[in-house]
């Protein structure tokens, strides 16, 4: 029997407990087991950063929710994405990346894997033959993908990028953070991993921090879990439960930060302190006919460009009350944020660096008519 999204969220890998029927699964908060003999671990557990309970509901829920046969969890979105360069490719190898990459993405490459010989070419994502032509036959292992994008919310054909990495031999890799499995399910559109940091929507609170990898092929993902374990950056047992608490909720979550955006989103296009609103549920917005085509809702991230440049955007980021000044975004309060001298500032003065007028909105799930007021007061 198939189930809807909302009953693999609260069921996939969630069993009650054997022993006691606990309907939430424990915190198995240890790092050894004891075994029935040399050789015979139980259950197949020996140590916990080779295999945890927690943290195997965890990974059983998330395959489901992206409808891949393996879902790993990490220790953060970066660890995941390491893990995964390191798995698939090799020094010598290319990768095609978004010329508007999250700003630790863009560091991973340009500073850590780059030294260790793995090229990159940043490419518009929503423009396949831009991305044909980035690749380097022979040479790209992978074409990597986030949609919407961070933070200038550029929407990436899935299925179209699908076709254009496969012709060229390569993995499509979709980081699908802003969208969250509720919204979107690469895998379904021919993606081959999916990449996501489970600090944001899947998480949802702001309480703990986590990565994943989602394969849609069987012998891949168990490629990624030796990797995972070979390299060890494995999501622990609390934050595995806190992450399994917060996807539970994952997809009332969603409906109402897609509501909150779309409200907002209409609010600032056309104010006359926003120069411009870049958000994929609005029709203007170039990527809206893929995105209708792709995802369920739109999403809860919003960036607009202050009419005032530079500095007013940075004044409305200081005046919001209710927006919280901060990093990160997908919790179920509202935040905001300047890419340009905040998440993105490792891109500044490369081909990937954001414009200064840029605000971005984690729009958060609390009663939207006060967060049409705070930024009311806030453009000024």
């Amino acid at each position: 029997m198939s189930h809807g999204f909302d009953t693999l969220a609260i069921h996939a890998g969630q069993d009650p407990e054997a022993r006691t029927g606990a309907v939430i699964p424990p915190i198995y908060q240890t790092s050894t087991y004891a075994q029935d003999a040399v050789g015979a671990p139980r259950l197949g557990y020996e140590y916990s950063r080779s295999g945890n309970p927690t943290r195997d509901a965890l990974q059983e829920c998330l395959a489901a929710l992206e409808g891949g046969p393996v879902g790993l969890a990490f220790a953060s979105g970066l660890a995941a994405e390491d893990t995964l360069l390191r798995t698939v490719c090799k020094p010598g190898d290319h990768v095609v990346i978004p010329d508007d990459a999250y700003g630790g993405t863009y560091r991973l490459f340009a500073r850590v894997v780059e030294r260790w010989g793995l090229d990159y070419t940043p490419a518009k994502v929503s423009d396949p033959d831009a991305i044909r032509a980035a690749v380097e036959p022979g040479r790209t292992r992978i074409v990597w993908v986030e949609t919407p994008t961070n933070p200038l919310l550029g929407i990436a054909d899935i299925a179209a990028l699908a076709g254009v990495a496969h012709d060229a031999g390569a993995l499509l890799v979709v980081d699908n953070t802003f969208a969250s499995p509720y919204l979107q399910q690469p895998i379904a559109h021919g993606a081959d991993v999916v990449v996501h940091s489970t600090t944001k929507y899947i998480g949802g609170h702001s309480d703990v921090v986590g990565g994943a990898l989602v394969a849609a092929d069987a012998g891949l993902g168990e490629e990624l879990r030796y990797h995972q374990n070979a390299m060890g950056a494995i999501n622990g047992p609390f934050d595995a439960w806190l992450t399994l608490r917060g996807i539970k909720t994952l997809g009332v979550r969603m409906d109402r930060h897609c509501d909150n955006a779309e409200r907002i989103a209409a609010y600032l296009d056309g104010h006359a302190k926003v120069g411009q609103v870049i958000y994929p549920g609005l029709p203007a917005h170039p990527g809206h006919e893929v995105a209708t085509k792709q995802m369920r809702r739109f999403g809860g991230m919003i960036s607009f460009r202050a009419a005032g440049g530079e500095e007013h955007a940075v004044e409305i980021c200081n005046r919001t009350k209710l927006f919280i000044l901060a990093e990160s975004l997908g919790g179920v309060e509202s935040l905001i944020e300047h890419p340009g001298r905040m998440t993105h500032a490792s891109a500044a003065g490369s081909p990937l660096e954001v414009p200064g007028d840029l605000v971005r909105l984690s729009v958060g799930i609390e009663t939207v008519d006060d967060l049409l007021a705070d930024l009311e007061q806030a453009l000024g």
